[in-house]
């Protein structure tokens, strides 16, 4: 959905027009409130927030398949070593500084 310029609502004028706002999210549109002159909060759908927060959580998800994923491959090809060995030349190195 593309925010147009009948988008932006002062904070007094949502304030004053709340109601209106509402219905009219209702019926598909966002709404960005200004204060000061600058962006300060959007007003959108439950439902539509709901559906954003679904797919934020999914997308978290795939990066997590994608980091395990690049791990096996690693652990496959030989790109891994042991906690205790990495760990251990952590603290060496570390000590040395």
């Amino acid at each position: 959905m593309t925010i147009t310029a009948r988008d932006i609502v002062s904070l007094t004028t949502a304030r004053a027009q709340l109601s209106e706002l509402a219905d009219q999210v209702k019926a598909g549109a966002e709404k960005i409130i200004t204060k000061n002159g600058e962006s300060y909060v959007a007003l959108i759908d439950a439902q539509r927030l709901d559906h954003y927060h679904r797919l934020e959580r999914a997308h978290i998800h795939m990066l997590l398949i994608d980091d395990a994923a690049s791990g096996l491959r690693d652990v496959a090809e030989g790109r891994s070593r042991d906690a205790r060995t990495a760990i251990a030349d952590f603290k060496a190195r570390r000590a040395k500084e």
